[in-house]
């Protein structure tokens, strides 16, 4: 079963409102439509368009799809979060009625949520869980799955709670995810009371402090220490990234606390791509010079006929 990106379908941002969700299908609609249109493979299109609006134009189906596009991209396999099930209870390949396997697996073959109003359990709904979850800087970027425990409080039919049960999952790191972005795992909470749903599991992204890195959105900031003389007459330097290391030349004549930039070396956005690294260099003196050291820099300030105070306070 392959993920379907509806925004791209449609032609339209995940920004997108309402109103230019309802325009842009009725476009495609009109040119597609199978009575009239002569465009090629125009009655899988206008389905596609019809599927795409009628996800898209509800807002709690919105919501649902918008939490399952993290984990998708566009006509590849899909494999959605931890614990998540399709509701369609089939394993893809098969068109279920009016609309595709793909999206009869979110919201069941009638397309009403939770296989539609009728199925719903009278019991209730399990407690949702809430953890703050600490992310290396690293792990934003990496596909593998992290490992994660947390406490579950167990009910008895009264409603009561009785225990705590520790519930173990693999969860995969959205990309683009953000410091304090707020994640939910659908049906991953306390499990309900009388048939009632399972409650959610909401992981609280905290990143890790990172002994060379500071974060600024998607780009990163790192300070790039240096001699006086690597200033004056340049020098390329190896800095390191997330991912290794690359190889900045710092021209001659650059500046204490200058910054320089190293594109696609920065956190990943909600688009896939990557931010920049600041490189801000630092001018660091020698601890100690002997007396001939000190004789060459007493020569330069004689030579260099420089003030750095020129324009100072004036």
């Amino acid at each position: 079963m392959d993920f379907k990106d509806y925004y791209k379908i449609l032609g339209v941002e995940p920004t997108a409102d309402d109103k230019q969700i309802k325009a842009a299908y009725r476009k495609l609609a009109r040119k597609y439509h199978p009575d009239v249109s002569k465009e090629k493979d125009a009655e899988a299109k206008f389905k596609d368009a019809s599927e795409a609006y009628e996800a898209l134009k509800s807002a709690d189906k919105r919501a649902e799809y918008d939490e399952l596009r993290r984990y998708g991209q566009h006509g590849q396999p899909f494999q959605g979060p931890p614990g998540w099930q399709s509701r369609g209870g089939f394993g893809g390949g098969q068109d279920t009625g009016e609309f595709s396997d793909f999206f009869s697996s979110i919201f069941g073959s009638r397309g009403n949520g939770f296989g539609g109003a009728q199925g719903r359990s009278p019991g209730r709904r399990g407690q949702d869980v809430e953890m703050e979850l600490p992310v290396f800087l690293e792990e934003t970027l990496s596909t593998e799955s992290k490992a994660i425990s947390f406490q579950v409080p167990q009910y008895n039919a009264a409603g009561q709670h009785v225990s705590n049960t520790t519930k173990s999952l693999n969860v995969k790191i959205p990309a683009g995810v953000a410091d304090g972005e707020r994640i939910r795992l659908k049906g991953q909470g306390a499990p309900g009371i009388g048939g009632g749903a399972n409650g959610d599991l909401y992981l609280i992204i905290k990143f890790a402090p990172h002994p060379k890195f500071e974060v600024d959105g998607e780009n990163l900031i790192i300070n790039l220490p240096l001699a006086p003389w690597e200033l004056a007459l340049g020098a390329e330097v190896a800095v390191p990234t997330l991912t290794g290391k690359i190889n900045l030349k710092v021209p001659a004549g650059s500046q204490n606390g200058q910054r320089m930039r190293a594109k696609g070396h920065g956190l990943l956005n909600k688009t896939g791509q990557r931010g920049y690294l600041f490189v801000q260099l630092k001018a660091v003196m020698p601890k100690s010079s002997d007396d001939e050291v000190k004789a060459l820099w007493q020569e330069l300030a004689k030579k260099a006929d420089f003030d750095p105070r020129e324009n100072w306070g004036r």
